[in-house]
């Protein structure tokens, strides 16, 4: 009889699209959710677990259509009685469809508003490419039931607050806000939407938000020409225009390049108070450029940009009521935030903050990181975005069948992550435990109890579990754990009742830090009485930092 053929090892390696995270990857993570967490809880805002499995009928972005759903979801069907086909189940792809389910089901429980936050994996079943991954961290706080944009500007005050938490200082972030119904009025303004016809130019709206939406990439040439007739790029490629007549293309235009126009706003104010003999510093402070760099040099400045943006919103869509409304919602938001202490050099109406073109109703707003870093090609960029959300009005509805407002922002975790480490906010690599060695395996005991008193002291410590025999492999154990200490007590010791300490952080502090000269008086291995290990140990890991 012949036998079986031996089953193929399986690969050990990750599916594709996903990643192992080790040692300080998640702890340092997890030290800087739990400070945002602590920001979160502060303004008021409750923790939700939700499930990370949801019917694909309550994510309800991707309906299964005949068959097996397969847009940007992982899916699979669930047997019913009778061997009759169940229900669709998918992992999670955000945070905010299963709130969504949450509060539809709970609502008659939870209090109205309702503040909470999240924080957990994700799954999205896209083609992965570099920095791109099936799975990663988003961490949410949302308010649904509040309809006041005062919902909103707290939003954006908390995010503030928690970059600054996590050690993002002032000048180095900048949250952005707009308002979709100010691009709605816009839209309205140039002709391109009819309320009593949504569907009515349809096309073109859809080309023209792509092409606003790509303006960082294509630049106000760009954009311009994707608004009328083309664009063709450096390859020869020809990307179909939305056709718009010259008023038309000049309206979106505005809008497009309403940074550079405020700028220039500012720049006239102040050529008019200088010859006024009026003081101009703020005015030009706001003026010079100094928001899309250093983002305001004195109070006054941020204040005149708000209030100048504004002030060139409202004369851009005076025509549409919608328009308007979005406008004075922005005003509010900014009034609220002032009166905290938020001004532009914090939060900054800025009108080129166009989210999620088919999800957002109202305030809009997103954190960039505005402080350079160096790309794969060696040239300096801004570090760019870490967050953004906004209000959503219709999201709930689909359970309810009535309007409940929402508002919410994500952080994209990994991304923060990176950027306080590229700030040096984050240890590179965490330290290990100290390693108390085995030098006579039928001491066992003894060693358990010297390890015992460091983890009652509050010190990471482990016993080396592995075979004594060889002393040089315990060595390089605890070199592979990024040990700062190992501790050895051999029968010498033992009958001295003292141990031997040996300092596994100096060689690396000195390639590092400092000469050997300089840490001359510090020796690599040294005697402490078995008493005192535990006291002197606490006050070198204090030194480390």
């Amino acid at each position: 009889m012949a036998k079986d053929p031996k089953s193929a090892r399986p690969r050990a390696e990750t599916p594709k699209g996903f990643r192992d995270y080790f040692g300080a990857e998640v702890t340092d993570r997890a030290a800087m959710l739990a400070k945002i967490a602590g920001v979160y809880h502060r303004y008021g805002f409750d923790a939700l677990e939700s499930a990370a499995v949801e019917t694909v009928e309550a994510l309800g972005k991707f309906l299964p259509d005949v068959d097996r759903p397969n847009a940007g979801v992982f899916a699979w069907q669930e047997m019913g009685e009778d061997a009759k086909p169940g229900d669709w189940l998918a992992l999670r792809y955000d945070l905010t469809a299963p709130l969504a389910r949450v509060y539809a089901q709970h609502r008659n429980d939870l209090p109205t508003p309702y503040r909470r936050y999240a924080m957990g994996p994700v799954w999205r079943n896209e083609k992965p490419g570099p920095g791109r991954f099936r799975q990663f961290y988003q961490c949410d706080a949302d308010t649904v039931g509040a309809a006041s944009v005062a919902a909103d500007a707290e939003i954006c005050a908390m995010l503030a607050d928690a970059l600054e938490e996590v050690g993002i200082p002032r000048g180095d972030y900048i949250v952005k806000v707009n308002n979709r119904k100010v691009l709605n009025g816009v839209l309205e303004v140039a002709g391109l939407l009819d309320h009593n016809d949504p569907s009515k130019f349809e096309l073109e709206r859809g080309i023209v938000l792509r092409a606003i939406d790509k303006i960082d990439r294509l630049g106000s040439d760009g954009v311009e020409a994707l608004l009328g007739g083309g664009r063709k790029d450096d390859s020869g490629d020809f990307t179909r225009g939305a056709g718009l007549s010259s008023w038309q293309i000049e309206k979106i235009m505005r809008f497009v390049v309403a940074e550079f126009l405020i700028n220039e706003r500012l720049t006239h104010h102040a050529e008019g108070a200088k010859e006024a003999g009026l003081p101009t510093e703020a005015v030009s402070n706001a003026a010079d450029g100094g928001f899309t760099t250093t983002f305001g040099k004195t109070i006054e400045s941020a204040i005149l940009w708000n209030a100048e943006a504004l002030a060139f919103l409202a004369d851009l869509v005076r025509e549409s009521e919608t328009g308007r409304e979005g406008v004075e919602e922005l005003r509010i938001i900014k009034d609220l935030l002032a009166a905290q202490g938020y001004h532009a050099d914090r939060i900054k109406i800025d009108p080129s903050v166009v989210r999620g073109l088919g999800y957002y109703t109202g305030p809009v707003f997103e954190a960039e990181l505005t402080f350079e870093i160096l790309d794969e090609k060696g040239r300096k960029r801004q570090f760019g975005s870490v967050a953004g959300g906004g209000r959503y009005d219709d999201l709930v509805k689909r359970f309810t069948g009535q309007e409940v407002p929402a508002t919410g922002v994500s952080i994209g975790v990994d991304r923060l992550l990176a950027a306080l480490r590229e700030k040096g906010r984050v240890a590179s690599s965490e330290r290990g435990p100290v390693v108390v060695t085995v030098m006579d395996r039928d001491r066992m005991a003894d060693y358990q109890s010297i390890v015992g008193e460091l983890r009652r002291a509050g010190i990471r410590a482990e016993v080396y579990l592995g075979n004594p025999k060889n002393f040089g492999n315990q060595m390089k154990y605890a070199d592979k754990r990024g040990a700062p200490f190992a501790i050895i007590q051999g029968s010498d010791e033992r009958a001295r009742d003292v141990v031997q300490v040996k300092d596994l952080m100096l060689g690396a502090q000195i390639a590092a830090n400092a000469t050997l000269e300089e840490w001359k008086d510090r020796p690599a291995q040294f005697e402490v009485a078995r008493g005192d290990l535990v006291a002197r140990l606490t006050a070198l890991l204090a030194d480390q930092g």
